[in-house]
C-alpha cells in the first residue's frame, strides 16, 4: 500500500485502550460468570466466506470474519494514525474478528470517489486477495459512495469504524433501553446506506395488487429499495416513541432518588479506562469488568456512602472513544442526561495508556454535547497507578495536581478518593438552631440523614438540633415554623 505499511505493528495493544494479560482477581473483576460467557464464543478457523461476487454481500446482516484494517492520515503525525489504527483493530477484536494486516496511506484528503484513490484501492484488492481476507474496515465513517466503490474494486464486504463500533454495541447491550438506543443508531446509519444488490432490489411491488388490492389499484407501487426505506423510518418512529416511554421511567427513578435528597455521582470516562472496576471497589457492584472495549453498555445506578454517613448515588457509564459515532451520541444522549444532572463527575483516566490526555480530550469533546455538563465540578481520577510508569504518571500529577492516583487492583489512593468525593459533594449550608416537637420524630431522623448536625439535645418540649441542613430541609421545617433564627451560609 505504501512504504510504511509493513512496519505497523496491528496486533500489539501499544497506543490502544487495552492492557497486557490482566489477572481478574479480587473485588474490582466483578462478574467471572458473566466475564466467561462472554468469552465462550469464539471463531472457528479456517471457515471461508470469501465472495466471488459483491452482490451475494448483505449488507444489513454485518458479520466480522477475517479482515484488513486501512486508513488514510490526513494531518498530524504517522504515529498518531498507527495508534488510531491499532485502536481499530482492538476494535475489531473486541467484535469477534480476526486481524489479519493493517495499511496506511497520507494523502491531503480521502479520495472522494474510493477513499484511497483508484490506482491504492486496486492495491489493497490485491492484498485483500493475498490474506485471504472478507472483510476491509476503514479507519474513518465512509460516504455511502465511497463504500460501494471500494466494494467494486476489493470484492469482498467493506465497513467504516462508525457501522464496527455499533455492532460492538449491539453485542454488549443487555437492558431493554440499551438494544432500543442501539437499534436506533443501527438504523440511522443504514437508511442512506442502504444498497440494492442487482435487480431485486429495483424491481416495483406492483402497487397495491401485490397486497390483493385487485381492479382500480394497479400502478408502478414502490421498489423494494423504497419499500425497505419505508420499514426501517417507521421502525425507527417506534423505537424513539418506546426510547421516550423509557426514559419517563428513569426520570421516575430518578425523581424519587432526588425526592431522598441524595447527591449523585457519575463516572465518565474513555473506554477501558477502569470504570466498572472502581464502582466495584466503592460499593461492591459486581460490574463485568473486562479487558475489551466497550465491555459496559448499560448503566449502573449504586448507593454509596461517606465516612460521616452521608448518602449519595454513584453511576457508571458508556465508555467513550476517538470519533464517537454520532448516531450513537444521539441514541445515547438519554442515558447521558445522567452526566448532565450530576452533583459531580468523576472523569477516569487510564495512567497507564501511552497518550492519556487524548483520552481526556476525547471525554470532555463528547460531554461538550451534553447540556448542564459545563457547570458541573469534574474530579479527574488516573488510574491503573499500579501499571502505569511512574515519570509519565508524576507528569500527570503534576499537570492535573487536584487529581487523585488509584489503583482498583491494589488498593491505592482509594481512601483518598473517597475523601475527595465526600468534600466535594454538595453539603447543607443553612445554619440551623431549632427546637423540633417529639411529635416530629421522622423529621430528626431526617436531619440526621441528609444535614450536619453539631449538637443534638433533648429536652422537655422536644429535640433541640443545632447544625446545616438543605433547602427542602428549611422548607418544610419553616412550613412547621420552626425556622425563626435560621440563615444561609455564605
Amino acid at each position: 500500500m505504501n512504504e510504511n505499511h509493513d512496519a505497523i505493528d496491528i496486533h500489539s495493544h501499544e497506543g490502544t485502550a487495552l492492557q497486557k494479560d490482566p489477572a481478574y482477581q479480587g473485588a474490582w473483576a466483578g462478574d467471572q460468570l458473566e466475564r466467561e460467557a462472554r468469552s465462550s464464543l469464539k471463531r472457528v478457523e479456517n471457515l471461508s466466506t470469501e465472495l466471488e461476487d459483491v452482490t451475494e454481500v448483505e449488507y444489513r446482516k454485518l458479520r466480522l470474519e477475517r479482515v484488513v484494517l486501512v486508513g488514510v492520515v490526513t494531518d498530524g503525525s504517522m504515529e498518531a494514525g498507527e495508534d488510531s489504527l491499532r485502536e481499530l483493530a482492538a476494535l475489531a477484536e473486541t467484535a469477534g474478528s480476526t486481524v489479519l494486516d493493517g495499511v496506511l496511506q497520507r494523502r491531503a484528503l480521502p479520495d472522494a470517489a474510493t477513499y484511497l484513490g483508484s490506482g491504492k484501492a486496486q492495491e489493497l484488492a490485491e492484498l485483500v486477495a493475498a490474506v485471504g481476507a472478507d472483510t476491509v474496515i476503514a479507519d474513518s465513517e465512509l460516504a455511502p459512495s465511497q463504500r460501494r466503490a471500494l466494494e467494486d474494486i476489493i470484492k469482498v464486504k467493506v465497513i467504516d469504524r462508525t457501522a464496527l463500533i455499533l455492532d460492538i454495541f449491539a453485542q454488549h447491550a443487555k437492558s431493554r433501553e440499551g438494544k432500543a438506543q442501539v437499534e436506533l443508531a443501527q438504523l440511522e446509519y443504514l437508511l442512506p446506506r442502504l444498497r440494492g444488490w442487482g435487480d431485486s432490489m429495483s424491481r416495483q411491488a406492483g402497487g397495491r395488487v401485490a397486497g390483493g388490492a385487485g381492479i382500480g389499484s394497479r400502478g408502478p407501487g414502490e421498489t423494494k429499495i423504497e419499500l425497505d426505506r419505508r420499514h426501517i423510518r417507521n421502525r425507527m418512529a417506534l423505537l424513539r416513541k418506546a426510547i421516550r416511554e423509557m426514559k419517563t421511567s428513569r426520570d421516575v427513578r430518578k425523581g424519587q432518588r432526588r425526592a431522598r435528597k441524595a447527591p449523585s455521582v457519575v463516572v465518565v470516562g474513555y473506554t477501558n479506562a477502569g470504570k466498572s472496576s472502581l464502582l466495584n471497589v466503592l460499593t461492591g457492584a459486581g460490574v463485568l469488568v473486562e479487558n475489551a472495549l466497550f465491555a459496559t453498555l448499560d448503566p449502573t445506578v449504586r448507593q454509596a456512602h461517606t465516612d460521616d454517613g452521608r448518602e449519595y448515588t454513584i453511576t457508571d457509564t458508556v465508555g467513550f472513544v476517538r470519533n464517537l459515532p454520532t448516531q450513537l451520541v444521539e441514541a445515547f444522549r438519554s442515558t447521558l442526561e445522567e452526566a448532565g444532572e450530576a452533583d459531580l463527575l468523576v472523569h477516569v483516566v487510564d495512567a497507564s495508556h501511552h497518550d492519556p490526555l487524548g483520552q481526556i480530550d476525547s471525554v470532555h469533546t463528547v460531554l461538550a454535547d451534553v447540556p448542564g455538563t459545563e457547570s458541573i465540578p469534574e474530579l479527574i481520577v488516573f488510574s491503573k497507578a499500579d501499571i502505569a510508569d511512574p515519570v509519565d504518571l508524576a507528569a500527570l500529577v503534576s499537570r492535573f495536581p487536584n487529581a487523585v492516583t488509584v489503583s482498583a487492583v491494589t488498593g491505592e489512593g482509594i481512601d483518598e478518593l473517597r475523601e475527595t468525593i465526600a468534600e466535594l459533594l454538595p453539603r447543607p449550608h443553612i445554619d440551623v438552631d431549632i427546637m423540633v416537637p417529639y411529635t416530629h420524630g421522622a423529621l430528626v431522623s431526617k436531619i440526621h440523614e441528609f444535614g450536619d448536625i453539631d449538637s443534638e439535645t433533648y429536652e422537655e418540649s422536644g429535640t433541640r438540633i443545632r447544625g446545616r441542613v438543605t433547602e427542602e430541609l428549611a422548607g418544610a421545617l419553616a412550613e412547621l415554623g420552626l425556622m425563626g433564627g435560621s440563615s444561609p451560609r455564605a
